[in-house]
């Protein structure tokens, strides 16, 4: 199967973070099964959703995992031209949710899975497939977890997400919460009666406020756009009527660390506002910044497969900091560009597809004896 018939297979399945993942797995753990792979379908905690392992080559032999993500944002815009999850070509580009974010790189690689089966492999190339990413990388801790019982330990892992291609050794970390005040409602002529959760929370975002002023002056990295931490309130919703006493008001909040910084750690000062004011909190997501050094193998061997330098470091966040906590060197390099994900008429185009391939076939004839 072509990269291009492989992209428009996986598009097909509207795979929205969140919602059961039983089909697209199910179609991808078939077609490697076709192509003589055993792969291993890892269910997650909720129960309708799974993560997928498989590998080429020999497992006990430290090797190289592609990484992707299988799950896509959800496809309302009213900027789409025709269905989000039919592939179609206009040109050179091939439109579709997730065909940059990230399937196109899936695609990619599950298309060269016979040429590497074909290939004399001395050390293995593992595919780890994960849900939820979309939604704060919530699937791969899971697969992370199963993946000492399944091979050795990686050399090193290619997290796929569009880089334009480009070696990518650092981005920032992340951790999200929710916050959530419950009051009593009334009649806003009878404050005395009731008990405002909107202005139970007022304190808690004034520290949220103060914190990401504070970020602005603390430790640098200059790797990063901006080169500090940060912090922002990201939704805000409470309240029925203006005559009315909010008996619920509910923010989400996010910080973003720069490498060396715990994005949890950015949040005690909310946090414990929270406390103080009787406010809940819940942790909604976290991952740790990525930083693999510029003298790394890895680096160079990506560069090397790649045709290019590696840039030092990206804003946004991947699953890359996750497989680098488990102890896996991790690198972004993928099709497509960051600026086209999460819109209307996402794209990826012909050359940007078979480049990602002619990579992953390079990577695998470099593990030849």
């Amino acid at each position: 199967m072509s990269a291009e018939d492989m992209l428009a297979r996986l598009v097909a399945f509207p795979s929205v973070a969140g919602r059961p993942n039983g089909q697209i797995v199910g179609f991808i753990r078939d077609w490697l099964g076709a192509q003589g792979v055993v792969c291993h379908v890892l269910p997650g905690p909720e129960g309708d959703r799974a993560n997928l392992f498989a590998t080429i080559g020999p497992p006990d032999r430290p090797g190289y995992v592609l990484s992707g993500h299988l799950d896509v944002v959800p496809a309302s815009e009213p900027g789409w031209q025709a269905d989000p999850f039919v592939l179609r070509a206009d040109g050179e580009r091939l439109i579709g949710r997730g065909a940059c974010d990230m399937k196109g790189f899936v695609a990619a690689a599950l298309a060269m899975v016979p040429d590497l089966v074909d290939l004399p492999l001395t050390a293995p190339i593992h595919l780890a497939l994960s849900y939820d990413e979309e939604i704060g990388c919530r699937g791969v801790p899971h697969l992370l977890a199963a993946m000492p019982g399944l091979c050795a330990p990686p050399a090193g892992a290619i997290i796929g997400e569009p880089s334009d291609l480009t070696p990518v050794l650092a981005h920032k970390g992340k951790a999200a919460i929710r916050l959530s005040a419950k009051g009593v409602a009334g009649h806003s002529s009878r404050p005395d009666q009731g008990i405002n959760a909107i202005h139970a929370l007022v304190p808690v975002l004034d520290a949220a406020v103060r914190q990401a002023a504070a970020l602005q002056s603390g430790p640098q990295d200059p790797r990063f756009e901006p080169p500090w931490s940060s912090l922002q309130i990201g939704t805000l919703a409470g309240g029925l009527a203006v005559n009315v006493i909010p008996d619920t008001a509910v923010a989400e909040l996010e910080a973003r660390a720069i490498a060396g910084v715990d994005p949890a750690g950015l949040l005690a000062p909310v946090t414990a506002a929270a406390e103080a004011a009787g406010v809940e909190v819940e942790t909604l997501s976290a991952y740790p910044a990525l930083a693999l050094p510029p003298d790394h193998p890895l680096a160079g061997l990506i560069a090397r497969l790649a045709g290019k330098a590696p840039l030092g470091a990206v804003s946004y966040g991947t699953e890359a900091g996750l497989f680098q906590a488990a102890g896996i060197p991790a690198v972004i390099c993928g099709p497509g560009t960051i600026a086209r994900a999460h819109k209307p008429e996402e794209y990826l185009t012909r050359d940007e597809l078979h480049g990602a391939s002619a990579m992953i076939r390079r990577l695998g004839v470099s593990l030849c004896g």
